[in-house]
């Protein structure tokens, strides 16, 4: 059963929980009920991480939280704009999240911030904020002049203990931890503390001073959108090679990644989350400007059914229709709010027996179905593209990050290469 909230922009009432039919699709369990303002037209999503329960195998610092700590997280836009604003989110903590004060600034390099761009940011006219369980906060605005492909850096300062921490557990990134207060402390020399996890913060936008039209995309996975496998702090998921070839092309657009590893489209994950159906809504159809979704998820469906231990806990066996019925689910939710839906084929996973052919027929309805009114508006051919001609059910070994699964940052550049910019 899946389970519905909605987002918006400011914390409000919550909504119960309603089962999930074709009729009435849902969201993530956890969200808020929320109306969007009508000075959200301006608003767009620049850079984008969703948010999951702990996961046993990456607990990072989820599970203690922090109390008189400093937390530093490094960001990459992908468009920019006059304004910013940050959200922060407590959808999985265990009790009421205390923001003693929160700062923005241009990133110099690691945890040091380039002097005298630090920026104190505000909640409601405050430094400071509570955030309840199972709700998510945005700054105010704040003006700050950005540019596509930008690092900026935000600092996160917890005076009292924060409880779980709600976060995205392989950021592919570093975030950095000193003891005490250090928002405005341009040097990184207190950030001994290293993760690799993101924490609380879920997304940053920016606005200019006119409306824009909606032109954002979501990037909708698991570990591959995830950017498993990449090179940390490079910035080499296929979004981010998306963002960099639109920025090549004079067309910088948003692109904000929701890819979760391990995440699945049809059941929840205890390592990856809810699932891409329970989370919809949440991670794509209420981001701010968004006007397409790529949607490249299955893997783990097919490869963790039936299990009982580890990552696998839980997953049912499934059919390849119940697949497809789950992408059609995703489908009709991105076009009943007029998105744009760009499904991309499985990649090679040196799967065999049923579940490659699972692979293989998913794949294959992908194809013959693009453009119809039960298909994907367009698709992007992942599998094609990174196949090893020799051995199709393989990736091509200049694109294999080294477990047959994950590309390298060659191959997530080609996945990026391989979007049919026309259709977004």
């Amino acid at each position: 059963m899946f389970t519905v909230l909605v987002v918006a922009g400011v914390v409000a009432a919550t909504v119960s929980p309603a089962a999930a039919t074709p009729d009435a699709p849902s969201s993530g369990t956890g969200d808020v009920a929320m109306s969007r303002p009508a000075a959200d037209v301006y608003w767009r999503g620049s850079w984008a991480a969703a948010q999951q329960p702990r996961n046993p195998y990456v607990p990072g610092w989820s599970q203690r939280g922090f109390t008189d700590q400093s937390l530093r997280q490094v960001v990459r836009t992908s468009v920019g704009g006059t304004h910013v604003r940050i959200r922060l989110s407590n959808l999985y903590g265990d009790t009421p999240l205390p923001v003693t004060g929160a700062s923005i600034a241009r990133t110099e390099a690691g945890a040091t911030l380039q002097r005298g761009s630090q920026r104190h940011l505000t909640f409601g006219g405050r430094q400071w904020a509570q955030i309840p369980v199972g709700t998510e906060l945005d700054s105010d605005p704040l003006l700050l002049h950005t540019t596509p492909l930008e690092q900026l850096t935000v600092t996160l300062y917890f005076a009292r203990h924060t409880g779980r921490a709600t976060y995205h557990s392989r950021a592919t990134a570093t975030s950095y931890l000193a003891n005490g207060d250090h928002r405005v402390d341009p040097t990184g020399t207190a950030f001994t503390g290293r993760s690799g996890s993101w924490y609380f913060l879920t997304r940053v936008d920016v606005r200019g001073d006119r409306a824009h039209p909606p032109d954002g995309i979501v990037a909708l996975g698991d570990s591959i959108t995830d950017g498993y496998g990449s090179t940390p702090n490079a910035n080499n998921r296929y979004p981010d090679e998306l963002a960099e070839r639109l920025v090549r092309t004079n067309t910088p657009r948003p692109v904000l990644n929701a890819g979760i590893s391990a995440n699945r489209v049809l059941s929840d994950s205890p390592c990856g989350g809810e699932s891409a159906i329970a989370r919809f809504r949440r991670n794509v159809a209420t981001q701010p400007g968004v006007r397409t979704v790529i949607v490249l998820e299955g893997i783990n469906d097919i490869r963790t059914q039936g299990g009982t231990t580890g990552c696998a806990q839980g997953a049912p066996m499934i059919t390849t229709q119940q697949l497809i019925d789950g992408h059609r689910y995703l489908i009709r939710w991105a076009r009943d709010r007029g998105l744009t839906a760009i499904g991309a084929t499985l990649p090679p996973c040196g799967c065999a027996g049923g579940e490659e052919t699972m692979r293989t027929e998913l794949n294959r309805w992908m194809r013959t179905t693009a453009g119809t009114a039960g298909g994907y508006d367009a698709v992007a051919d992942v599998h094609t593209t990174l196949a090893d001609p020799a051995n199709p059910r393989t990736l091509r070994p200049a694109y294999d990050s080294g477990d047959g699964l994950h590309p390298n940052n060659a191959g997530y550049r080609r996945i990026a290469e391989t979007i049919p910019l026309a259709k977004l």
